[in-house]
């Protein structure tokens, strides 16, 4: 058994903060990533009064094991309300910017996009400056459902490649890395003022050469942001930690992404897809794109 190091260490949060958030939540009846994935950050980022809204949940048509949602449960039919409860969570947490993410829904004819359009509708009709950004599966490859979200105009739009390709039929076995560098291209083709950006997970057997490649495939996609974090295991029944890497090793991978021609790399051992996003509004205002 690997040993977790010091350096995975979370600090305690202020559990007033987050307490007024999880109320929020509560009361509008929503779902986030933060809690159904158990994201280490969870204290962090719901004391800084964020969450990364979690759609057409809890249950997921995948089994990925690495991930902690589950997949148990039968899917329920879309809940037409939740666009305008996420929304409304939006105003009442005060968002600048908003991550919304969903499970896999593979039970739906376009893969839960025309949901994704509603709910970043919803934010845009109560909270205008709110910037968006959606983290969303690779929709089995249908390329109009992706273009049904990129309709509805999302600031930023994260697809994670999560590991690299030698792993994917352990680590994502329903997923193809080729397909979800497509989606970002295909993003970038299509909207060209759309923030792509991926995130990758380290520590599954993965070497430094792969993840290195993996970081030169998303450049060749354009992906405009990288986030690169430490795999946990969220319990026995899930894949293994193989290696803890060291907080030298992301610094390292920081500046390759750097230079490389990232606009935004975040990489440590907490790093997480949604860690920290609301930095992207910065980004944003350092390379303005003209949407047209």
């Amino acid at each position: 058994m690997v040993v977790k190091p010091e350096w995975l260490r979370v600090k305690a949060p202020q559990w007033e903060r987050v307490g007024n958030v999880k109320e929020i939540l509560r009361d509008l009846a929503l779902n986030t990533v933060c809690e159904e994935a158990s994201c280490p950050n969870i204290g962090e980022c719901f004391h800084a009064g964020t969450a990364t809204f979690l759609i057409m949940g809890p249950a997921c048509t995948r089994a990925c094991p690495y991930c902690d949602i589950d997949f148990e449960k039968k899917p329920k039919p879309l809940d037409v309300t939740e666009p305008e409860r996420l929304a409304e969570a939006v105003r009442r947490l005060k968002l600048n910017h908003v991550v919304i993410t969903s499970v896999n829904r593979d039970d739906l004819p376009d893969g839960g996009a025309s949901q994704f359009g509603r709910c970043i509708q919803a934010v845009r009709a109560i909270s205008p400056t709110t910037t968006v950004e959606v983290l969303i599966p690779d929709l089995c490859g249908n390329w109009e459902a992706l273009e049904t979200i990129i309709q509805a105009q999302p600031e930023v739009l994260n697809h994670n490649t999560e590991t690299v390709p030698r792993l994917y039929r352990r680590v994502r076995p329903q997923g193809q890395y080729d397909r979800s560098l497509e989606l970002l291209q295909r993003t970038r083709h299509l909207a060209p003022w759309i923030y792509t950006k991926s995130g990758l997970m380290a520590g599954l057997g993965e070497t430094d050469a792969e993840i290195r490649q993996a970081m030169q495939d998303l450049r060749s996609v354009d992906c405009d942001i990288l986030t690169i974090g430490q795999y946990l295991q969220p319990s026995s029944k899930h894949l293994p930690v193989n290696t803890f890497v060291p907080p030298t090793q992301f610094e390292a991978w920081q500046k390759l992404g750097e230079s490389l021609g990232f606009l935004q790399v975040v990489a440590s051992p907490l790093t997480r897809s949604s860690y920290h996003a609301e930095q992207v509004r910065e980004l944003i205002e350092r390379y303005p794109r003209q949407r047209f």
